[in-house]
């Protein structure tokens, strides 16, 4: 009778690790084919995406070629082709900042503004803000002239040609600014005669008050001579910045202004600036 006991539980035993084995075995055969199923989809879909981002980035290079030729310029010129999803078109950036439109073919371009009519939002406005826009911590602030107003808590960096008569009634402008610090980087490009009073300036020992002497006062520099190579490091970095003309201003934030400011308006973006910095 003992034997025959443990038989029948050891049967009972067998029984019931098929019984489990049974129950078990088809849910992880599912489990494991949905996995299966799953890592294959997000394959094809990453496949997918590779294809489309080769052939969009090899639809770019043609863009960047055909307008290449079209303007008669060196590819590196145009600086940045991309597709943008309003109307199948392509978005160029050619190095001087200038940005306009143009489709696959190179077959028109268009030159204005993209308006999402949902929003309002002038799209190439916005994406023009954003490319003029500098990590404002990287200028090599070492190469300008410093100025600074009373706690000299603000901070205004421009670049100027010393023939620029704009950058004259800037100057002025720049006078009646309190709490500022302000940094000038000699950027002589009109004349020749630019390059040289630069020089001129940059070598003076009172740097500040002989810009300022000449600037707003009209006083011509004394003529000195020194290690001025600060100046074609300004030329540069100029180029580097797109900085096609003068006067072009800096702020903390990394906002670009082209062209004369009164000192009202100055001090209106100068306060906006702080107000966005204290959010």
């Amino acid at each position: 009778m003992a034997f025959t006991f443990r038989s029948l539980r050891a049967a009972f035993l067998l029984l019931a690790i098929a019984a489990v084995t049974v129950s078990v075995t088809p849910a992880a055969h599912s489990d494991k084919a949905e996995a299966r199923k799953g890592v294959a989809a997000k394959c094809a879909k990453q496949a997918k995406a590779h294809k489309t981002t080769k052939t969009e980035q090899a639809n770019a290079a043609r863009v960047r070629k055909n307008v290449a030729a079209f303007l008669d310029v060196p590819e590196s010129t145009v600086e940045w082709v991309t597709r943008i999803p309003q109307g199948r078109l392509y978005e160029v950036v050619l190095t001087n900042g200038e940005l306009f439109y143009t489709d696959k073919a190179v077959s028109f371009f268009i030159i204005g503004n993209i308006i999402d009519v949902g929003t309002r939002q002038n799209l190439t406005g916005e994406r023009l803000d954003k490319l003029s826009r500098i990590d404002f911590g990287s200028l090599p602030l070492e190469q300008a002239i410093k100025r600074v107003a009373g706690n000299g808590q603000r901070v205004v960096v421009t670049f100027e040609d010393p023939n620029c008569g704009y950058c004259k009634r800037l100057g002025a402008e720049l006078q009646k600014l309190k709490d500022v610090t302000i940094y000038t980087f000699l950027y002589p490009m009109l004349l020749d005669d630019s390059m040289t009073k630069s020089r001129h300036v940059w070598c003076a020992k009172d740097k500040a008050a002989t810009w300022t002497a000449w600037i707003v006062d009209g006083k011509t520099p004394e003529a000195l001579s020194c290690d001025s190579s600060a100046i074609d490091r300004n030329m540069e970095l100029g180029r580097k910045l797109r900085i096609s003309g003068s006067p072009v201003l800096f702020f903390a934030n990394g906002t670009r202004i082209v062209g004369y400011r009164s000192a009202s308006d100055l001090e209106q973006i100068l306060a906006e600036i702080h107000a966005s910095a204290g959010k």
